[in-house]
């Protein structure tokens, strides 16, 4: 005996070791589980009993690998048991799955196992009960496969974007290691990630989830009026009317408005204030006027709000835990498409541990792609600033957008400073009057238009790449004007900057050679340059139309892509 049990604990010792050679970045594994093993009674499972309880439970057979890993890595002894007895874990974690709600998830989809019944039938058996043990080993599989369950909709999202073709998110994987979670959870090792507490691996999940349990206690409470104007176009500060008090109530959801009080009827300053922050929050012109479209977002019911907020939260479960790799700067690029806004974030002190202490060091107004040229969603890495850059013209703009304008005037291509090249690492000029344009389609043009540096540029003065599949970066554009508009959604799918050379001076800020002046005077100079940045940064280019600040303000913007309508079919569905 004394032999097996050392044999025992020779494999699970190389199996920690195996594990932390996979441990993830910013995870430290400790000698925990090794300890623990020591002290833990003897009943035990196996692969085998593993696969029968799977065929007789199959709600759990989708997390039968992550079974197997969990089991395999402590020698497949019992997890939730110590000296016979559940271990606190198992009750914190029942609580968990009975508030699942404030999370935006269904408890009952986690209830699988009537387990209750399980502790009842257990307590009551006799230690030298033979059964026990095998009711045992049935408590401890449920509890594993349980936690799975819920732990992958609460940390990786109910929906996996990878699998569901409708849903449009090309972000890289959060590929959080649930059996190693659980280890955590159990007290087994160590993480840097709040994993024992069931907590939230993102402030910005953590945000929405307060603004779910706000909203839905106001909609407990009856939720808000519809604001109806009757034959009114809008209503103004200084108008006085019985529409006004309702415009209260609808503002102060919380509050107990009197309405048989004259003052009530007056739109009064205080009121434009509160119907400004409400236009602020919603991403429209911060007139103090209510009527068209403000009008129209006071009366979107509280059900859809507490629905847009829970599918937001959905998509902070697919965010990386770990927001910026070790190996790259410790920064990142955010372009929220439906805000029309790129932050960038930093740890100050750049280092790859601080994860969850990034500050935000700049915003700007961006310019994304119109519907039928939609900005994708996907994250990747910036490599270079381009100076003075070239606009290679993408074929399919050729096909659509060139070609019939050369067809109605020949000169268009000159008039436009564009030039027809060669695909090469050293182009040659075409003749544009040598190609045949009737004829020319996206697939079969074998040469390149392409715009030269300069005032005419549609790309401005510089741009930003982070090679990708999509062919879209950020860039200057000449269309300053633009920005002025509430809602920027005009260009082909690339991301157009407010602030372009602020981004280039951050860009290249650790780079002494390029300062502010050389910059300027590169673009200046008319010729192509291109920087390759010491360290490559993280970009996410994502898609939130509803979040919560610090302050507990919730934002709603319009979906404009039309992607929260498919994620909630797949989310509610």
């Amino acid at each position: 005996m004394t032999s097996l049990l050392a044999l025992a604990v020779v494999f699970v010792f190389a199996g920690c070791n195996n594990s932390n050679n996979e441990s993830e970045a910013g995870e430290a594994e400790g000698t925990g589980l090794l300890d623990r093993l020591k002290t833990l009674p003897q009943a035990k499972t196996d692969s085998l009993y593993i696969e029968d309880y799977l065929q007789q439970q199959p709600t759990f057979n989708k997390h039968a690998e992550l079974m197997y890993l969990f089991y395999g890595d402590r020698d497949y002894e019992l997890a939730w048991f110590r000296d016979n007895e559940l271990v606190p874990e198992a009750e914190k974690f029942l609580s968990v799955i009975d508030q699942a709600s404030k999370e935006g998830l269904q408890p009952k989809n986690y209830k699988i196992v009537a387990f209750d019944s399980l502790f009842k039938a257990y307590e009551g058996m006799g230690r030298r009960d033979s059964a026990r043990l095998e009711l045992q080993k049935k408590i401890d599989l449920a509890l594993t496969g349980s936690y799975f369950n819920y732990a992958s909709d609460f940390y990786r999202g109910r929906v996996n974007p990878q699998e569901v073709g409708s849903v449009s998110w090309d972000v890289k994987k959060n590929k959080i290691k649930l059996h190693k979670a659980l280890q955590t959870i159990l007290k087994e090792r160590d993480s840097t990630y709040p994993y024992y507490e069931f907590d939230a691996l993102h402030a910005g999940y953590a945000n929405l989830r307060n603004a779910l349990a706000k909203y839905r206690a106001i909609e407990e409470k009856g939720g808000w009026p519809k604001v109806e104007l009757g034959k009114r176009k809008s209503l103004a500060k200084g108008d006085t009317a019985a529409a006004v008090v309702t415009l209260r109530k609808r503002l102060n959801p919380e509050q107990a408005i009197n309405g048989s009080d004259p003052k009530m009827r007056l739109f009064d300053e205080n009121l434009e204030k509160q119907v400004k922050k409400f236009q602020m929050l919603h991403g429209l012109a911060e007139d103090g006027l209510v009527g068209g479209n403000t009008l129209k977002q006071l009366n979107v019911p509280i059900t859809d709000r507490i629905d847009q907020i829970m599918i937001n939260m959905e998509r902070w479960r697919w965010i990386p835990k770990r927001m910026v790799p070790k190996s790259l700067d410790q920064k990142y690029i955010w372009v929220n498409i439906p805000e029309y806004k790129l932050y960038i974030y930093e740890d100050p002190e750049n280092d790859p541990e601080a994860e969850r202490k990034y500050q935000e060091v700049m915003n700007m107004r961006v310019i994304v792609g119109k519907t039928m040229n939609s900005t994708p969603i996907f994250s990747d890495k910036l490599e270079y600033v381009v100076m003075a850059p070239y606009w290679n013209v993408p074929n399919s703009i050729v096909e659509r957008e060139i070609k019939p304008a050369i067809l109605r005037n020949s000169n268009y291509l000159a008039s436009q400073n564009m030039e027809v090249v060669t695909k090469e690492k050293n182009p040659k000029q075409i003749d544009p009057s040598s190609i045949d344009w009737g004829n020319v389609t996206e697939k079969n043009f074998p040469y390149m238009v392409r715009q030269r540096p300069g005032s005419k540029n549609s790309l401005g003065d510089v741009k930003f790449l982070f090679p990708n599949e999509y062919n879209v970066y950020l860039h200057d554009t000449p269309a300053d004007a633009l920005f002025s508009q509430n809602q920027r959604d005009f260009s082909h799918g690339c991301v157009r900057l407010e602030k372009p050379i602020e981004l280039a001076k951050y860009m290249v800020a650790d780079m002494p050679e390029w300062n502010e002046n050389r910059i300027r005077e590169t673009i200046n100079g008319g010729e192509e340059t291109w920087v390759t940045l010491p360290k490559r940064v993280q970009v996410y280019i994502v898609y939130f139309t509803s979040w919560a600040d610090e302050q507990g303000n919730v934002h709603f913007r319009d979906d404009i892509y039309g992607h929260d309508k498919k994620l909630e079919q797949e989310y509610f569905g």
